[in-house]
């Protein structure tokens, strides 16, 4: 071993496999970087004096003697008000031609806030999206993720929200995009003139999966900046957490772990609750909200990364296809925010909750209706008014591309209760029908 510069350097691995190195070294710590023959590689398991590293880019070709410097930190994210409008890699260097960001160190992926400093959240995140708005309001502070198969449009609907969302900084964390992704994430910003607002860390398809792990951390740590010192209300987007979670896999397969479910690492829970505990609602009046995309597996929601992320989050937003409509809807039966009651009713009109009740329970009831229609059975006029109303209700306030206000979703909401059903039927209160009746 040689020291220089408070470098600490080794020229002899005790093993290599596909991800990793082990060595033995001393006075070294879990989350250290380290070059490796030329490599940027990351502390991940210390067990006595034998360090085992991951290799970002992999290992073939690295030999027994390479040279490994210690560089005696964690990985880091520069922080100022520069971030602004910039996008980044999984290191925090930027891929937009600009400058690298001027500003105070920062450790990525530095615990939670203390739970003593939490506040119960309170604030409204409008996104335009009635599915979302309407029957499943978000909260600031919130964890809440979108479950899609593979081929919905959720990077869209990402980008919509990111464009809509009543907040002060958006943070996108994008792990496993194709560039095609990328560019469609830039050229909206770009072309809706919001990129003073919004900050993106993104690792692409042609770069290592491992990196992939980086960019929650550098994502949170800029929403950490914004919320905590500036007191901003942050949105952090992520999307993919089941390829972050295949990227998880990789590491620990390579390191010959013994896989837990679904060949996920036995770590998975508190990996995805180390991100998602992130989310915050703090004193000051800043406030981190995350919504990320989990994909699905054939619309598995019992394999374990959906599994573990329902156990961890506040609800879920469930995007599919609807055949009646032809429209990609947030789905209202598995759907759910568990904070919505916070919201509803109290930073929105009177009869929120009401009119969001009965146009789900309508709902329900042509599917009902359909079902007896696919089983052969006479419907009665009440069925044929409900799959109508169906139709209309899944079109203009359950689609991903509906973009309206809050009240403009309600309002919409009692002119379809108008148009197919009578007073009586909706079930709503009387007082809230002769105030807001449309015959």
């Amino acid at each position: 071993m040689a020291t220089k510069a408070y470098q600490k350097i080794y020229t002899q691995l005790e093993a290599i496999t596909k991800a990793t190195v082990s060595l033995k070294a001393t006075g070294v710590a879990n989350d250290e970087l380290a070059i490796v023959h030329g490599r940027l590689a990351q502390i991940v398991r210390t067990k006595g004096d034998m360090v085992t590293l991951q290799v970002f880019s992999g290992t073939e070709g690295i030999p027994t003697n390479a040279e490994i410097t210690f560089l005696g930190a964690p990985p880091t994210l520069h922080v100022s008000d520069q971030l602004s409008g910039r996008f980044f890699d999984a290191y925090g260097h930027p891929i937009d031609g600009g400058p690298e960001i001027e500003g105070e160190e920062r450790q990525i992926g530095g615990p939670s806030v203390n739970p003593y400093k939490r506040r119960q959240p309170s604030q409204l995140i409008p996104t335009g999206i009635a599915g979302i708005d309407l029957n499943n309001t978000i909260v600031s502070g919130q964890k809440i993720p979108f479950f899609a198969d593979p081929d919905q449009p959720y990077n869209q609907v990402m980008a919509d929200v990111a464009l809509r969302a009543d907040v002060d900084k958006i943070i996108l964390g994008g792990m496993g995009l194709s560039n095609d992704d990328y560019l469609f994430f830039r050229h909206s910003f770009e072309a809706a003139g919001a990129l003073d607002k919004i900050i993106s860390f993104v690792n692409t398809t042609e770069e290592p999966p491992v990196e992939r792990l980086l960019i929650p951390d550098m994502a949170l740590t800029a929403a950490e900046y914004f919320a905590a010192d500036k007191n901003e209300k942050v949105l952090v987007l992520l999307t993919d957490m089941t390829l972050y979670a295949d990227a998880l896999s990789i590491v620990s397969n390579r390191m010959d772990q013994i896989p837990s479910k679904d060949s996920m690492p036995g770590s998975l829970y508190s990996d995805l609750a180390k991100i998602y505990e992130k989310a915050v609602q703090l004193p000051s009046g800043g406030s981190i909200t995350i919504i990320a995309v989990t994909t699905l597996n054939d619309g598995d929601i019992t394999h374990a990364i959906p599994d573990n992320t329902g156990y961890i989050t506040e609800g879920q937003l469930f995007l599919r296809a609807d055949s009646d409509s032809g429209k990609v809807i947030i789905d209202p039966f598995r759907s759910l925010s568990r904070l919505k009651q916070l919201v509803q009713g109290k930073q929105t009109r009177e009869d929120h909750s009401q009119v969001m009740n009965a146009g789900v329970r309508l709902y329900a009831d042509a599917q009902n209706a359909k079902t007896k229609l696919e089983n052969g059975f006479d419907l009665s006029d009440y069925d044929h008014r409900c799959l109508a109303y169906a139709k209309e209700y899944a079109t203009r306030l359950l689609s991903i591309d509906v973009n309206i206000r809050i009240e403009e979703m309600l309002d919409t909401a009692w002119e379809l209760f108008g148009k197919y059903f009578s007073k009586a039927e909706t079930g709503i209160k009387n007082a809230l029908i002769e105030k807001y009746w449309k015959a």
